[in-house]
This record gives C-alpha cells, structure tokens and sequence, in this order.
C-alpha cells in the first residue's frame, strides 16, 4: 500500500524549490512512500516577473487544487509576504472551494515550509498564519517540533526554520539554503512522511 506523499510549492527564487527537493528526498527515504513534487500556478505577468529579477520557472508540474485530493499528506512551502504566505501560494488554496465543500482533505495531515529575507522577516509568523488554511479543510497540521535533535539548537550560523517547520533565509536573494537547512529540510521529509504512512495504515485498518 502506496502512501502519497505531494510536496506543493511556490518558489519566486529558487530557495523554496531547493527546500522542496531535499524535503522530497527525505519523503521518499521512507519505504512505502512515494513523493511527488507539485508547483502552484504563478500569478505574476512574465513582464513584471522579469523586473523583479525572477529566473524561469523549472519543469516542476503544475498543480490544479482537485488532484490534491489524490495524496495522503502533503507539505506546503513558499517565501513569506510581510509574515504572510506568498499571494501565489494563497490563491491556489482560494481555489480549493470545491474541495473544502465537500471535505475532500479532512483528516490528512499537512506540514509547511517557508523561506524568509531576514531573521526577523517571518520564520514563526509565516507557518503560524497558515495554519487557518489547514484548519478550514479539516487536515492535520504536522510540524516537526525539536525533532531534528541538536540542529534546533543551533547559534554559531545562521539558519533558518522552526518548530513549524524547515526554513531558509534568502537575505538579498543571494544566499542559498545551507547545508544545516538542506538537512533540516530532508529531516522534515522523512519525518512527515513516516507519520503520514502510519496514518494511512490505522485509517485502512479500521
């Protein structure tokens, strides 16, 4: 029995994406669980996606909001807005109308990830404010806690995440995830995706 793991996303930089693929690696460490990652549509005009300095988007496919009702747990990444989700990433879960109607992803569990520009740019708020989403859909926020053991404890670098969930600091756009954000991130994966499994096997065992 297959556990879907879709890791959805949107990434204007890139750090986000590079969050989502190792957060992917994790997921799919885990026997049993296939991993799959998904872009939400962009809703910029390339226009204005070019002054901004946006590279082209990667071959990731794009998600529409009903096959989201094919995965068993999912986990939500995107860059913060003043400690909001990205407008990108909210307008695709506006359009889950049809699926809240009908509580297609009730009783899933979900985790995030997010990608701030400075250490006060939103690393708590950011998750802590999404979570509305999940609630009104009825799924099962999952964050990680401290269970990435010491890395959570880290104060000598500068690293991005939470309790909430893995995380990066973009700064200027031009630093990239470290490699205690990369581990983070795979952690987060591998973590969220053996909860999701046995998730799925108590719900097929009733």
């Amino acid at each position: 029995m297959v556990t879907k793991v879709y890791i959805v996303y949107y990434s204007m930089y890139g750090h986000v994406e590079k969050l989502a693929e190792e957060i992917k690696k994790g997921a799919a460490s885990v026997e049993g669980v296939e991993a799959k990652l998904w872009q939400v549509p962009e809703t910029l005009p390339q226009e204005v996606l070019g002054k901004m300095g946006a590279p082209p988007k990667s071959d990731v496919p794009i998600i529409t909001p009903n096959e989201l009702a094919d995965a068993d747990g999912f986990l939500f990444g995107f860059p913060t807005r003043f400690g909001l989700m990205a407008a990108q990433f909210k307008a695709f879960l506006d359009a889950t109308g049809g699926l809240w109607r009908t509580q297609a992803l009730a009783g899933k569990p979900a985790g995030m990830f997010y990608s701030t520009g400075s250490q006060g740019g939103g690393q708590e708020t950011t998750p802590l404010t999404s979570i509305t989403q999940l609630v009104h859909h009825g799924m099962i926020f999952v964050p990680i806690g401290y269970t990435f053991g010491a890395g959570m404890f880290e104060i000598e670098q500068v690293k991005g995440g939470s309790p909430y969930g893995a995380g990066t600091f973009a700064g200027d756009g031009s630093r990239q995830p470290s490699e205690l954000e990369l581990a983070q991130a795979f952690h987060q994966g591998k973590y969220f995706a053996g909860i999701a499994k046995r998730l799925k096997g108590s719900s097929s065992s009733e």
